[in-house]
C-alpha cells in the first residue's frame, strides 16, 4: 500500500477546509490550519481539485487544540473543534476578506464579533437516524449516520431523543425556545413554541425557520436596526421575512405613519407571521417568492429601507427589483459571505456601496458565518 502524502496547508477557504497543493492540484483539506504540515487521505476526485482529510498532524500551528467533542472529525456537523474559539473567529474573518475582495474588489478590516459560548448553543437540532432506529448526525458530505450519545454544540434544554430507538423514522427535529419550552416536532400535540426577542413574542412552527443559537435573533435585530436608520414614516420592505422578526421592529420604527411590507414565501412562515404581526396595522404582509411579489406590484414601486435577509443562495435575481424602489439604505442579512459577496459586486453596478459590515460568529466550531451588510445609495461617489 502506498504511503499517504504529505502535504504544506495554506491559507483557509470558503467552506471549512484550508487550500493545499498536491503534484501541482488543488487540494481542500478538513481538519486543518493554515501553517501546518500534515499527511492526508483523498477522499474526492475531479478535474478540478481534489478533497482531503488530514489524519496525521507533522506540525501543528498555533490555535491547534484538542477536539472537546469525540465524534470530531467522524461526524460532519463541526468544522472547526481542532481550533481555539478565538482562532476560529480569525479564520471566519479571513474567509469574510477574501470573499469581499475576490468577488467585489473591497477590502474589509473588520473582525468577526464573538456571540456567547462555542458549546451548548443549538437550540434546533435534526438528528439523522440509521437503518438500526439509532439517532446521530451524518457525516461529512455523505449519507452515512454516525450515532451519537450527545452533541455538545447542542443546547442542554432541548428534549433527550438520543436515548432511545426511533424505528422507521429518517429523521427526528427537536427544539427548545427562549421560555425553554420543548418540542418533538411531529411527536406532540402542540406544534409551534415562542421565542421572546427584546420583550416581543414570535409564535415559530416547529420545523419553521428562527435562528438557532439562542442570541442570535436579538443580535441580528440590533444589527439590522442600527444600520437601516428607520425614520418615522418610512416606507419600509423587508424581504424573505420569514415569520416577522425584522418586520415587527421595522414597523415599530417607523410608527404610525410609516409602513412596513413583508414577503415571505414558505407557508408556514407566513401563517405564523400573520399571528406574529395582527395587531401592527402598518404591516401589509405578502405571502409569495420576492421574484414575484415584485412582478405582480405588491411591493411597490417605492421604498426608504429596504431589508433583506435570503436564503444561502442569495439575492441575486431580485437586487435589480430592489434597486428599482431607490431606497436610501438597504441592509442585507447574510449567512453565506460568497453570496453576499457576489450581491454586493452586483449592487455596486447599480450605484449601491457597501458602507458598512458587521460579522457575527452565530454558528461555533463551524465554518458559518452571519453577516448585516449596509449599503448606501450614492451619485457621483457623494452619499446621498
Amino acid at each position: 500500500m502506498a504511503e499517504l502524502p504529505i502535504v504544506d496547508v495554506g491559507p483557509v477557504a470558503h467552506g471549512g477546509h484550508c487550500v493545499a497543493r498536491l503534484d501541482g492540484q488543488v487540494v481542500f483539506v478538513r481538519h486543518t490550519l493554515p501553517g501546518e504540515r500534515v499527511r492526508i487521505r483523498v477522499t474526492e476526485e475531479s478535474k478540478r481539485f481534489l478533497r482531503a482529510d488530514a489524519v496525521e498532524v507533522i506540525e501543528a500551528a498555533p490555535g491547534r487544540v484538542d477536539p472537546p467533542c469525540p465524534y470530531a472529525g467522524t461526524c460532519g456537523g463541526c468544522d472547526f473543534q481542532h481550533v481555539d474559539p478565538a482562532v476560529q473567529r480569525e479564520l471566519l474573518g479571513d474567509v469574510v476578506r477574501e470573499q469581499l475582495a475576490r468577488l467585489a474588489g473591497i477590502t474589509w478590516d473588520g473582525e468577526v464579533e464573538r456571540v456567547g459560548d462555542e458549546l451548548g448553543w443549538r437550540t434546533r437540532m435534526t438528528y439523522a437516524i440509521d437503518g438500526e432506529g439509532r439517532p446521530g448526525l451524518r457525516k461529512h458530505r455523505s449519507h452515512e449516520v454516525v450515532p451519537v450519545e450527545r452533541c455538545l454544540i447542542a443546547h442542554p434544554g432541548l428534549p433527550d431523543v438520543l436515548d432511545r430507538r426511533w424505528p422507521g423514522r429518517e429523521a427526528v427535529e427537536v427544539v427548545v425556545s427562549s421560555r425553554g419550552e420543548q418540542l418533538v416536532v411531529g411527536e406532540e400535540k402542540r406544534s409551534a413554541v415562542t421565542e421572546d426577542v427584546h420583550g416581543v413574542p414570535f409564535r415559530v412552527s416547529g420545523s419553521g425557520f428562527w435562528q438557532v443559537h439562542p442570541a442570535a435573533a436579538q443580535t441580528l435585530v440590533d444589527a439590522v436596526m442600527q444600520g437601516a436608520e428607520v425614520r418615522p414614516g418610512d416606507r419600509v420592505v423587508d424581504l424573505y421575512a420569514g415569520v416577522g422578526l425584522f418586520t415587527a421592529f421595522l414597523a415599530e420604527a417607523a410608527g404610525p405613519d410609516g409602513e412596513v411590507v413583508s414577503v415571505e414565501a414558505d407557508p408556514g412562515g407566513s401563517r405564523d407571521a400573520r399571528r406574529n404581526l395582527h395587531d401592527r396595522p402598518t404591516v401589509r404582509l405578502v405571502g409569495e417568492t420576492v421574484e414575484r411579489a415584485f412582478r405582480s406590484g405588491q411591493v411597490g414601486e417605492r421604498a426608504d429601507v429596504v431589508v433583506l435577509d435570503p436564503p444561502r443562495t442569495g439575492a441575486k435575481r431580485a437586487v435589480g427589483d430592489i434597486v428599482s424602489l431607490g431606497p436610501r439604505r438597504v441592509v442585507y442579512v447574510a449567512c453565506d459571505a460568497a453570496a453576499l459577496a457576489r450581491d454586493v459586486a452586483t449592487f455596486a453596478e447599480s450605484g449601491y456601496r457597501l458602507d458598512s459590515l458587521r460579522a457575527f460568529a452565530l454558528f461555533p466550531m463551524t465554518h458559518h458565518v452571519e453577516c448585516v451588510a449596509v449599503l448606501t445609495a450614492y451619485q457621483a461617489d457623494v452619499a446621498l
